[in-house]
């Protein structure tokens, strides 16, 4: 709830800058990196990847925020009609996400067509590691001292020590190898940001008080879905609300408009919205 800390609004808007002055710096399309960048996360829940499990369990275990994201752009947006992205663009969103995978992933078909596309796929770890990191310190989640040392001797104490380090390193290691154009962060560099992802995995993601608040975004999202699902008017009254195309069952289910609607929240909207329909 604190105005400093980030918020998907604000982590989109960081990995947009990253994605653009990387671009930028190898002469690429920088106008592609945007707008993949702003698009990557229009499909991610309230309450991050809280917010995702939670429909993975209660609507669909296919669900993912990438594959929704795609969905806001071609089928929820200008109230039902989509909006016409190019086939790049649409491509970059849907393979943004790389959970806890390789950072930069060599299987065929897990990465973007375009560099840019891949370029922001590491904008976001880069945005995420650093602010995540910074987030953590400052609700006091992990104290300074718990950081790795490879982490600040590799790449830096600050915010914008570390990343300028991860995105000096990228453009400086990058570049045309045997006709492709193969994204390289160097070695230390990239040991050091395996390290650090890994650290925030064990010791702020998957905390005890990291936790705690997982599980109650899980249950704020599981009884918005079960509401909506048993209040079809609601619903509806909801999707005009959200500007949103209303629910017609002879174009979607209606859970699928129920999930729809629920991954288009923010956190805020999510959480007044559970308040109004149970407590007050």
């Amino acid at each position: 709830m604190g105005d400093h800390f980030r918020t998907r609004l604000t982590h989109t808007l960081e990995v947009s800058e990253i994605a653009r002055n990387i671009a930028r710096a190898m002469s690429l399309n920088e106008d592609l990196s945007e707008a993949i960048a702003l698009g990557h996360d229009l499909g991610h829940t309230p309450f991050g990847h809280g917010g995702e499990t939670a429909l993975t369990e209660v609507h669909s275990s296919h669900f993912t925020h990438s594959d929704q994201s795609l969905r806001v752009i071609d089928f929820l947006e200008n109230r039902g009609k989509g909006l016409n992205l190019t086939h790049v663009v649409r491509d970059g969103i849907l393979k943004h996400s790389k959970g806890f995978g390789n950072i930069i992933p060599s299987t065929p078909g897990e990465t973007a067509d375009t560099v840019e596309g891949r370029i922001v796929r590491v904008a976001d770890i880069i945005a995420y590691l650093n602010h995540d990191l910074d987030d953590a310190l400052r609700a006091k989640v992990i104290s300074p001292s718990d950081v790795p040392d490879i982490c600040i001797n590799k790449l830096g104490k600050s915010h914008s020590q570390r990343a300028t380090s991860m995105i000096e390193q990228l453009v400086y290691n990058s570049g045309p190898e045997n006709g492709k154009f193969i994204l390289d962060m160097g070695k230390d560099t990239f040991h050091a940001m395996t390290i650090l992802r890994r650290f925030l995995y064990e010791k702020v993601y998957r905390s005890p008080v990291v936790h705690g608040e997982f599980m109650k975004a899980k249950g704020i999202i599981v009884g918005l879905y079960n509401y909506f699902m048993s209040h079809p008017d609601f619903l509806q009254k909801e999707l005009e609300n959200m500007e949103m195309a209303p629910w017609d069952s002879a174009v979607n289910t209606l859970a699928r408009s129920v999930c729809d609607i629920i991954a288009s929240m923010t956190d805020r909207y999510a959480l007044n919205l559970y308040s109004k329909i149970f407590f007050s």
